[in-house]
């Protein structure tokens, strides 16, 4: 349990190396630990002790080139819990003295040590080009590490000389270096800016074809309708905020009127100047407009005019699912409760092995599932969605969805995949049952994982203490323990050993015998395949959000 501040080789920067939790740090690994090969210095704040390498107890280390701390200095974290703590770091090139320096906003110790220092010449140590970075690792127990802000600095002192000559040609050296540096960096300058232009145009380009494809394709189709900017503003009240049912990280959701339909429908408006809301459009409108389920949202039109970018949805009268469970309404009966879940099992099962491509969703949650008149389940959002071939294994995709939905390995990897969309169900499945969000705060600045929680109770043989309070215990008990532990199985922390959906629809309807979980929840353990720089696509995408 630990957080980091390192150096590192700039080309050598990777993803997460595997196995390498909690004492390695986020950076090492039984291979690399000690390797002659590294160039890393780091400091290190450690709040447990790994007999093999740490010194005895909390500390504070430098490390160089390897896990072990060349220097270090006892540290009680545990007495500064819940602390902000501020820390300097400076390194100076004459002394090639490395220090660390660190005090509380809140607590104080007098007999404690507040510094360390080592001598180094990093210049001998790291190579020219280096990353500066952080990382944390916990294992198996649950630690929170949060990095308010930082702050990184250099300089570089003209150096006094005795000879009036040597002075002039240093400082000339000196000028003539910092023109270098500064004619260079105008070239990136302006090299960046061409790109970036140029790639704006392509990007253009590549948006006006699909749009251009969009109206050729479903145009000739029985299916989703062109509507024009007109009808739709006239159909919301001019997007009228009475008329406004939800809003989210690239658009607003409208309730409206159609009247040559006679019926009411939502109207998706993507914000203005978002490309990644517009990519979504695409997707979604690509996606959605070839299925055909009973669990899934009608797709009724789009529109692409005046700049703007607009889906036209048949209207649920219940809202969202997240809505029922964590706002304000009166909660949902355990009956309908266990529908829903067979509700978004089988629109899973439909995206996953009935039709003729598998399509991963990737931002599976309870806001996204939508209910009926008769709280029949409709899956909806496909922004995020990918089209697979059934018979390939998971596909870099880059990482987007919704934090406290997201499979382990799908974080750490970028790498979406059935299984990755069945941890999500599980998480949703576990938010029915206990009427608890996916990440949840059981006091003020202590928050915790619904997994991990509910796992514990599994473990104490206690489930039956999950269950949303609201209920008031009138469940079906077999129900509950049924779906409490297929949830479990689902968000299983092994990809290797979850369930595919229809599996866990087979034991929802008790078709099939409940799996053996271990009582403890198990430590994610794999090996993170190497990234594809080919994809076209960023690790890192800005629909990630923080569950809700």
């Amino acid at each position: 349990m630990n957080q980091t501040f390192f150096i590192k080789e700039a080309q050598n920067l990777k993803l997460i190396p595997p196995n390498s939790a909690g004492g390695f740090l986020g950076l090492f690994n039984t291979t690399t630990s000690y390797s002659p090969q590294n160039q890393i210095v780091l400091v290190e704040f450690d709040s447990f002790y790994n007999s093999d390498w740490d010194p005895p107890g909390e500390h504070v280390g430098i490390n160089n080139n390897s896990i072990s701390s060349a220097v270090s200095t006892p540290w009680n974290a545990s007495f500064h819990s819940r602390d902000t703590a501020n820390v300097r770091i400076t390194y100076n090139a004459t002394s090639q003295n490395l220090s660390v320096s660190w005090s509380y906003q809140n607590t104080s110790n007098a007999k404690e040590r507040t510094s360390i220092s080592y001598k180094i010449n990093l210049m001998k140590v790291l190579p020219e080009w280096v990353t500066v970075g952080f990382s944390a690792a916990t294992s198996h127990y649950v630690e929170r590490h949060v990095l308010q802000s930082w702050e990184f600095s250099s300089s570089l002192d003209t150096i006094e000389t005795a000879k009036h000559s040597t002075k002039k040609t240093k400082l000339a050296v000196g000028l003539i270096a910092s023109g270098s540096v500064l004619v260079i960096a105008g070239m990136v300058t302006v090299f960046v800016l061409l790109w970036k232009k140029n790639n704006q145009k392509k990007e253009k380009t590549a948006e006006t074809v699909n749009l251009t494809s969009i109206n050729y394709d479903l145009e000739r189709g029985a299916g989703p309708r062109r509507f024009s900017y007109t009808d739709l503003a006239s159909a919301t009240n001019n997007f009228s905020n009475d008329r406004k049912l939800g809003e989210g990280g690239f658009g607003t959701v409208y309730k409206g009127y159609l009247k040559d339909l006679d019926a009411l429908v939502a109207v998706k408006k993507i914000s203005r100047g978002s490309k990644q809301g517009r990519k979504e459009y695409i997707t979604e409108v690509k996606v959605i407009s070839s299925l055909r389920h009973r669990n899934l949202v009608q797709l009724i039109g789009w529109c692409h005019d005046r700049g703007e970018f607009l889906l036209v949805y048949e209207f649920m009268p219940n809202g969202s699912l997240d809505c029922h469970l964590f706002g304000k309404k009166s909660p949902l009966t355990w009956a309908v409760r266990y529908k829903i879940s067979l509700g978004i099992a089988s629109a899973l099962l439909y995206l996953h092995e009935e039709w003729e491509q598998c399509v991963v969703h990737r931002d599976i949650k309870s806001s996204n599932v939508m209910l009926d008149s008769s709280f029949n389940v409709k899956l909806g959002d496909f922004g995020l969605a990918r089209l697979m071939d059934h018979e390939l294994g998971p596909q870099t995709t880059g990482l987007a969805g919704t934090l406290g939905y997201l499979a382990p390995e799908y974080v750490t990897t970028g790498r979406a995949s059935k299984e990755s969309d069945v941890y999500s169900f599980g998480v949703v499945a576990l938010e029915i049952a206990t009427g608890r969000k996916s990440v949840d705060r059981v006091e003020e600045d202590n928050e915790f994982g619904l997994v991990e929680w509910v796992w514990d109770l599994y473990g104490k043989g206690n489930l039956v203490l999950g269950v949303d309070e609201r209920l008031q215990m009138e469940v079906d008990q077999r129900q509950v323990e049924c779906l409490m532990i297929v949830g479990l199985w689902c968000a299983h922390p092994d990809q290797s050993l979850r369930p595919s959906i229809r599996q866990a629809i087979h034991v929802l309807n008790f078709e099939a015998a409940l799996p053996d979980l271990p009582p403890k929840m198990p430590v994610p353990f794999y090996h993170a395949p190497p990234m594809s720089v080919s994809s076209g696509e960023p690790l890192i995408t800005t629909s990630l959000e923080a569950g809700r």
